[in-house]
């Protein structure tokens, strides 16, 4: 902020200085009347800078903002008024001898009339500038503060997803292990184990902005040989990930709900049922892809809160507008995820 007060000063500076130079640049090499330049230029233009600076500073935040347009037409109206008289009194007062010179010419100069409208234009110039300027530096300050405003509210969104996230992960995990305690215990000890461990990278290491694929692969892989533990033989899962470290950064926790939702609902305690899962990246790519039978809960069965996929959704679009794809379908009671993700 103080860099840019600094630039705001010196910008202001050049162009004050340009302008009292313009006489010399715009007769470069002609011999100059120092006191006609005086009163018709100069004088000019120092009233032409307190008719900017009053408005800059004062009159257009206090008056036009506050949209008091019968005050702000007033004061200004009497301000390039006493710019008129001032300019004339003090070129009668001080400029005598310039007026005697010019008195030749007395009978060549526009009507009264035209004379004032000229004058007019001429500090209604900087009066129109600096209410331009003004405007333009609030509709900036306005803009960014509303940019602001828009990056916070998705900051809160996303954190508001990601903390709704955590507890619909850990009841599911919970359900499964609860399922797990009469059947075999030392299996839910083990898994209770792995939920731990799981819990705490959801707690520690997922809050922030993006993390290596790679790490959210090895959490993928301890959630899925979790779940194994609870399904029967008749549940086969493959799945295939990326071997070598890529680089590539990704937002956590996207794809672990199209694998619950898999487990949730692609398992049958009875039927043969079949979970594929294969992910691959090329370059700033992430292509994932899921699939697994359908078998439709019962309206009684609350287990999971169906919050999973809605979550998913909603953060894809906060962090990835139009840089994702998104598509599920359901044929042959097999349903199907295809997600990919452009990471930059």
């Amino acid at each position: 902020m103080h860099k840019n007060k600094n630039i705001t000063i010196l910008s202001h500076l050049l162009v004050w200085l340009m302008l009292l130079s313009m006489p010399y640049l715009l007769s470069y090499g002609q011999e100059q009347d120092m006191y006609r330049l005086i009163a018709h230029f100069w004088i000019p233009l120092v009233f032409s800078a307190i008719i900017f600076y009053s408005n800059y500073f004062i009159i257009i935040d206090r008056f036009l903002f506050s949209k008091k347009m019968v005050l702000f037409i007033t004061i200004n109206v009497i301000m390039i008024g006493c710019a008129i008289f001032l300019k004339e009194f003090i070129e009668t007062i001080y400029f005598q001898d310039l007026i005697s010179k010019g008195s030749e010419e007395e009978s060549k100069r526009p009507p009264f009339e035209m004379f004032l409208y000229i004058q007019l234009l001429m500090y209604m110039a900087p009066l129109l500038f600096s209410i331009a300027v003004k405007t333009t530096k609030r509709w900036v300050r306005t803009e960014a503060e509303r940019k602001e405003a828009t990056n916070f509210k998705l900051q809160s969104e996303l954190q508001h997803l990601h903390y709704q996230l955590q507890p619909h992960f850990f009841f599911n995990s919970l359900n499964n292990i609860y399922a797990m305690v009469d059947i075999s215990p030392d299996q839910a000890k083990t898994s209770i184990h792995s939920l731990s461990k799981l819990m705490r990278y959801m707690l520690y290491e997922t809050n922030v902005e993006s993390i290596l694929l790679s790490k959210e692969i090895d959490f993928m892989k301890k959630y899925i040989d979790l779940m194994k533990l609870r399904v029967s033989d008749k549940t086969v899962v493959n799945y295939s990930f990326p071997v070598k470290e890529t680089g590539i950064k990704i937002a956590p926790l996207l794809f672990i709900s199209l694998i619950e939702n898999a487990f949730k609902h692609g398992v049958s305690a009875s039927k043969e049922s079949l979970i594929s899962i294969d992910m691959t990246s090329n370059d700033n790519t992430v292509t994932f892809n899921i699939e697994n039978d359908n078998f439709p809960k019962l309206n009684e069965d609350k287990s999971g809160s169906g919050i999973g996929l809605q979550n998913l959704v909603k953060r894809l679009e906060l962090l990835y507008p139009e840089k994702h794809e998104f598509k599920t379908r359901l044929k042959a009671d097999r349903f199907s995820v295809h997600l990919d993700i452009e990471t930059s």
